[in-house]
């Protein structure tokens, strides 16, 4: 298969060089200087600077193998890209794996480049990119200053809940909301509120959060109180808060680096009830253990002391003094 056409050449002409790219089985005779003329892509870069110093090396038929993941009718259309400047996507060809491929291939993926009959498919992809820019730009104006207030109250975690610049939040304080909400970073920004409308504006954002080490990542819609409506009291004398809820977008992320130790229950610090008394002085004819009364439980707050030698012998001891009464 040739990506260029070959023609008849008059004998004066210099002979210009092919070279062969073997592409998803295909086979593919292109002139170089057609990638050399985009130097900013990697078949540029290939075929230019690197295979003059010898980085871009042919396999043993002479042949540039070109990395698996990339279609044969993938290919054809970048090539279309190289010779006209633009690529015209068929049908039938996915728009999201030419996507894929140019940015494999450092070829600019827009408007102007890309050409297709399926124009849902293309703005999809038109719409990650502005959403991706769009949010780095959130992030480091919105999120990442609500994340170091919460990094420098020795919080390894946060939730942060985004509202509408119209919103009002006025709590009662006598009567707070009964949902741990005041733990909340909260943001207002109507455009980043717009912004988490959309699902797959959602998708980008976690993928570029997990891009820069977070952790545990949520982002969705929830309810969140803005004033009291009302208070109803219950027979008792206990009151019931009633609060106006408002759905509003929320993130929720972690940068803890040992979470599975922060969740993990020791078992050596649960009190036991089992052996109140370990040994009372004077019983069992004064073989027991002489501990001068019951055992002090273990506190949490001792966890190296109980790994030590002399807490793990408290089973034998146990033993013994209940063979010994």
């Amino acid at each position: 298969m040739s990506g260029l056409k070959e023609g008849r050449t008059d004998p004066g002409t210099v002979h210009r060089e092919r070279v062969t790219l073997v592409v998803d089985g295909s086979h593919f005779v292109v002139d170089p200087t057609t990638f050399t003329a985009h130097p900013n892509t990697m078949l540029g870069r290939m075929f230019g600077p690197a295979r003059q110093h010898n980085f871009t090396r042919p396999n043993g038929k002479g042949e540039y193998e070109l990395t698996e993941g990339i279609s044969a009718s993938i290919f054809q259309v970048i090539l279309n890209f190289y010779q006209t400047g633009v690529m015209k996507c068929p049908d039938g060809v996915s728009v999201s794996e030419l996507r894929e491929a140019c940015d494999y291939l450092c070829i600019n993926f827009s408007a102007s480049t890309v050409k297709c009959r399926d124009l849902s498919a293309l703005l999809h992809e038109l719409s990650n990119d502005g959403a991706r820019r769009q949010f780095e730009g959130f992030l480091e104006e919105l999120v990442v200053p609500a994340m170091v207030s919460c990094a420098q109250g020795g919080e390894r975690e946060c939730h942060i809940v985004v509202l509408a610049d119209d919103d009002i939040v006025d709590w009662d304080e006598e009567h707070p909301p009964p949902m741990g909400e005041e733990y909340s970073q909260i943001l207002y920004s109507s455009k980043l509120y717009r912004f988490f409308k959309y699902i797959e504006n959602r998708d980008v954002a976690k993928t570029l959060l997990k891009e820069r080490g977070l952790k545990n990542i949520r982002i969705g819609i929830e309810g969140y109180p803005t004033y009291k409506e009302k208070v109803k009291r219950r027979p008792g004398g206990r009151s019931e808060v009633i609060y106006n809820y408002v759905q509003r977008p929320f993130i929720q992320l972690s940068w803890e680096k040992e979470e599975g130790k922060s969740r993990h229950v020791d078992f050596q610090c649960v009190r036991s009830k089992s052996v109140p008394n370990l040994a009372v002085p004077g019983e069992g004819g004064g073989g027991g253990a002489a501990w001068g009364g019951t055992m002090p439980s273990p506190q949490v707050d001792e966890l190296d002391r109980l790994n030590g030698p002399a807490f793990s012998q408290l089973p034998q001891l146990s033993q013994t003094a209940t063979n010994e009464s």
